[in-house]
């Protein structure tokens, strides 16, 4: 991606070039959180993830193992109880330029037009109105919206819905990409079709992406690694390399055979952690 020197104001001519992504630590991490009762609830522990520059990490566990956790911890929104948090050579800091983050509820401005939406960001970070515009109009395109610039997000469907929040946060350049179950609500058929989207759309960027899923195919279809997360307090149980050819587009690798392999590969060591947490919540609803 590359944006050339503009002769005027407020004239914007394509995307700026990005910096490489920097490196992402979680060293020997701990966090607690004040519980019922007075008690406190230790979340992680000892947790351990060490991500490559551009590298596409899953992360897969069962429900409320704290896998949203480790992502507020990346984003600097929340601070380690013990252990460290490292983006690049430093300790993560709340509002990091370099980090987006894609929620898994809308985190689009009701008020705002889809243009507005998107162009939210570089009106923020200091652009110019006619500049924030033309780059709006350019992400609006990638992500297949052309023609809705200027509708509301209630007149959209929840793939658009999810088209707007992807533009609104990739078009500042994120080069760490969190995104906390981005597509679970959506139907099988337009989560396939933003999986796809995604995947084009970050083959371009060179970006680091974390994501937190529940789907062991969508993890596969998408990732370099799948780390699997225990039940809880989260910590690394094992990792798998997704050793599938790239460029991906999420339907079509599910037919190939390596994919079934990695399937069961991973599902018997989720599947242990999933029949735990069960039978937690079984014991405590009891």
């Amino acid at each position: 991606m590359r944006r050339t020197v503009v002769s005027e104001p407020g004239q914007w001519d394509g995307p700026a070039p990005l910096p490489p992504p920097p490196p992402l630590a979680l060293c020997g991490v701990t966090k607690v959180f004040p519980g019922p009762g007075g008690r406190m609830l230790t979340v992680l522990e000892r947790f351990d993830l060490d991500v490559a520059p551009g590298e596409f990490r899953a992360l897969i566990g069962p429900t409320g193992c704290g896998k949203s956790t480790a992502l507020s911890l990346i984003s600097g929104t929340a601070r380690p109880t013990s252990g460290e948090v490292l983006v690049g050579e430093a300790p993560a800091v709340a509002a990091d330029p370099r980090i987006g983050f894609m929620f898994q509820n809308d985190a689009v401005f009701p008020w705002k037009t889809v243009l507005a939406n998107v162009a939210a960001g570089p009106r923020f970070r200091g652009a110019g109105r006619a500049d924030a515009h033309e780059r709006a109009r350019d992400w609006i395109r990638r992500v297949g919206l052309t023609g809705f610039e200027h509708y509301f997000p209630y007149q959209l469907s929840g793939g658009m819905r999810k088209r707007v929040a992807l533009a609104q946060t990739l078009i500042n350049g994120p080069r760490i990409l969190l995104l906390d179950e981005p597509f679970s609500g959506l139907d099988a058929q337009t989560r396939q079709i933003m999986c796809d989207e995604l995947l084009e759309l970050w083959e371009g960027t060179g970006a680091t992406v974390v994501l937190v899923t529940h789907d062991l195919e969508e993890a596969i279809a998408l990732a370099d690694t799948v780390s699997v997360i225990t039940a809880g307090p989260a910590s690394v149980k094992k990792e798998f390399t997704i050793d599938l050819p790239r460029p991906r587009r999420a339907r079509q690798i599910r037919f190939h055979p390596r994919f079934t392999e990695l399937h069961e590969q991973i599902w018997s060591a989720l599947s242990d952690e999933v029949r735990i947490a069960y039978a937690r919540a079984t014991t405590t609803a009891a």
